[in-house]
């Protein structure tokens, strides 16, 4: 959804996008491993796919289009203006693989960025640029490093994203001032506004060639006859109206990070860099009386690779040493060591989940012993995994079924509703409840003295039980806002073997509906 920015003219001038292109993304692939039929490097080559039954060409690299070959064009053609055609199968799956990877390690200028299939990325450097020297030198560092791995890439940087999408494809004007967008664009030709072939051509028919020809006239007659979305990106590149990427990750409320010269190669250095790290989040989680839940570290390799530990805690957690145990935990008992590789030039922790801690909490659930259960909790947890340690979590439901469920004990949970639920079992009041509750109640056949009495006999998984004592009823009914059964009484029934057992009968005899039907819900010690 987009948003009017006519009353706020300086809004799009604090925001800066770096776009991101990759013309050559699905070739540059297969490059990077050497060409499929071990041809030389000039060797034009092109990757292919089914058409109607026809194979056609699905990408070109760039000495394949500087020979006149483009995507559309049928193999057999292709072959014979060039036979000496280096081919092979196009995989879109992997291409996008390939650009989430890429995506990954652009991280380390920011962590606001989206992606832009199928060639592209979106970065947000709001703020940032000054971090690298500047727009002109972060252009040219994030060119330079992804051509050093193997990709063509053209970066644009503009105050809105589709600005910059169109300048790193189709200007050579790469660093675009807020207010110049006009200019910018007027030269570009209509796929600048991303105009789809059939309204591109459509659009060519009637005498529109560039997007200054569209600027120059009406607007009404061109949206009644070409749509109003080719308007609004137009618009959107110009900064009349904001169209926010989609982050391919949510940013985190606290980051720590630290920048190499040389990279990084021993574990030592690594530890190191993580407890460093770990006190600068501390700090920050301090001065806002916070704690991480969960938290991320991110191992940027100078090669495009990125490795991302995430570890869960079961209390808000500010102690630096604490933090870098829990991650060391994980590394440890994951069976997936980190691959140094050329080493590491930016290391990154993040506070992804953070929750009130106030300077003096000590404890952990009001008991003296609760730092210790903590620690216990979040070191087995990365030692076995956060979904094989788990606690019972309070619901807001009647039913005692539905009462509760099981989560990982590391997870962010309702502490309010917690304790709520710690003082009411623990009231003289509370009513008993069994050891072990099953997870469905299971039939029985009962005979009562009288229709709505308790129990006398009942018979369950198919063995005979004499009642010597019994309690009840309680009465449990489900929420009035909810068509969720009728009504149950339950009773607390002792046999004559001291076995102790906790059935309900579901249903009322005198409520018109079907007969009352009764069950076994749980096993007292």
């Amino acid at each position: 959804m987009t948003s009017p920015l006519s009353d706020h003219p300086s809004l799009s001038d604090q925001r800066r996008f770096c776009a991101v292109a990759f013309p050559t993304l699905p070739t540059d692939r297969l490059r990077r491993r050497g060409l499929p039929c071990g041809g030389p490097a000039e060797q034009p080559f092109v990757l292919v796919e089914p058409v109607k039954g026809a194979l056609r060409l699905a990408a070109c690299d760039a000495r394949a289009a500087s020979l006149g070959l483009k995507p559309g064009l049928a193999l057999a053609d292709a072959r014979a203006m060039q036979p000496s055609l280096a081919i092979a199968d196009a995989d879109p799956g992997a291409d996008l693989a390939l650009l989430r990877g890429i995506a990954d390690w652009c991280g380390r200028w920011t962590p606001l960025l989206a992606l832009d299939p199928p060639d592209g990325i979106i970065l947000d450097i709001s703020g940032a640029t000054h971090l690298f020297g500047g727009e002109r030198s972060l252009r040219d560092e994030i060119e330079k490093r992804l051509s050093a791995q193997g990709f063509a890439a053209r970066a644009a940087i503009a105050a809105t994203p589709e600005m910059g999408w169109a300048a790193a494809r189709f200007s050579n004007q790469l660093l675009i001032q807020a207010g110049q967008e006009e200019n910018a664009l007027r030269p570009l030709p209509l796929e600048a506004l991303r105009a789809g072939p059939d309204v591109a051509s459509a659009l060519r028919r009637v005498g529109l060639r560039r997007v200054g020809d569209i600027m120059s006239r009406p607007r009404a007659p061109i949206a009644a006859r070409f749509g109003q979305p080719l308007l609004d990106r137009l618009d959107a590149a110009l900064g009349r109206i904001r169209s926010p990427i989609a982050a391919r990750v949510e940013t985190a409320p606290y980051i720590a990070e630290k920048r190499f010269f040389d990279p990084v190669v021993t574990p030592m250095e690594i530890e190191r860099t993580l407890l460093k790290l770990a006190c600068d989040l501390s700090t920050l989680l301090a001065a806002h009386d916070e704690g991480a839940q969960r938290i991320e570290a991110l191992f940027f390799r100078v090669d495009g690779h990125v490795r991302r530990i995430v570890v869960g805690a079961s209390r808000p957690l500010r102690e630096p040493h604490a933090m870098v145990r829990l991650l060391r935990e994980k590394l440890s008992h994951s069976g997936d060591e980190i691959d140094i590789g050329y080493g590491f030039d930016v290391v990154r922790l993040s506070a992804l989940e953070v929750e009130k801690r106030p300077q003096g909490q000590v404890d952990f659930a009001d008991d003296q012993n609760g730092a210790d259960v903590a620690q216990l909790i979040d070191t087995l947890s990365a030692r076995l995994g956060a979904q094989n340690v788990t606690c019972l979590q309070p619901i807001d439901s009647h039913w005692p079924e539905s009462a509760a469920t099981i989560r990982p004990a590391v997870e962010k949970r309702d502490r309010r509703a917690a304790a709520s639920w710690r003082i009411a079992m623990a009231s003289p009041e509370a009513p008993e409840r069994p050891i072990r509750l099953f997870d469905r109640p299971e039939p029985v056949e009962a005979i009562a003295a009288v229709p709505d009495g308790p129990p006398i006999r009942f018979r369950w998984r198919r063995v005979l039980h004499e009642v010597a004592h019994v309690e009840g009823p309680e009465r449990i009914a489900a929420e009035w806002w909810k068509a969720a059964g009728p009504a149950r009484d339950y009773f607390r029934a002792e046999d004559s073997r001291g076995r102790r057992f906790w059935l309900f009968r579901e249903g009322l005899y005198d409520d018109g509906t079907e007969p009352p039907r009764w069950f076994m819900h749980g096993l007292f010690a």
